[in-house]
């Protein structure tokens, strides 16, 4: 735990900060965006799930607005031809999501429980569980959600801060997610920050 919280402490006193609070600043900005370009970012955060992120960002960047109008097997083909993994699913999941992309903005803003809003994703939202529910939260501009997958549970787990969990239950989720919340307010800093250091740590990149 000490070995943690002195690399990210080592971290905000580096150039690394300045990455990490524009990245914030364009979070902030995407929660006033059209919800068109909300719902754009929920398929981003869909076709993250187990996939590359940052080939993700390029796959989002070239399809668009092509996420709120491309019928099903137009989307499947341009998946493929973009070397996405999971084409026909994700695809199907992106279509099935579209019911609520003219009222999504409205869910978001009228939500009187950050929970109670991740909740609701993960219950209408197929394709979502708490990790992309989380991700997708934090990119438009919530900042107490965790992003737990396995490359940041094994360097909780090399840390000594958590033990590496054979699945990662909803249950479990919530208590690893309490355990960073922990962590972040030693660091004064947000999940949603922690979780851009904790990245950057593995990766060498702050990504979305």
């Amino acid at each position: 735990m000490e070995e943690l919280l002195r690399a990210v402490e080592n971290l905000k006193k580096t150039e690394v900060k300045k990455s990490v609070d524009a990245r914030m600043r364009e979070f902030k900005d995407n929660c006033r965006k059209t919800s068109e370009k909300i719902f754009e970012e929920l398929c981003f955060c869909i076709l993250a799930a187990n996939f590359n992120a940052e080939r993700t960002m390029k796959i989002q960047e070239k399809i668009g607005h092509g996420f709120l109008t491309l019928p099903e097997s137009k989307l499947v083909t341009k998946l493929r031809q973009l070397g996405y993994r999971f084409p026909t699913t994700r695809a199907k999941y992106i279509l099935k999501a579209r019911e609520h992309k003219d009222s999504l903005k409205e869910i978001i803003e009228s939500s009187d429980s950050c929970n109670e809003l991740r909740e609701w994703l993960v219950e209408n939202i197929y394709g979502i569980g708490c990790k992309e529910a989380s991700h997708f939260l934090r990119n438009i501009g919530f900042t107490d959600f965790a992003i737990l997958d396995f490359h940041i549970i094994n360097l909780l787990e090399r840390c000594g801060s958590v033990e590496r969990p054979k699945t990662l239950t909803k249950r479990k989720y919530l208590e690893i997610e309490e355990q960073l919340r922990e962590i972040a307010a030693e660091l004064e800093l947000s999940l949603a920050e922690l979780d851009l250091y904790l990245w950057y740590m593995e990766t060498g990149k702050i990504l979305k």
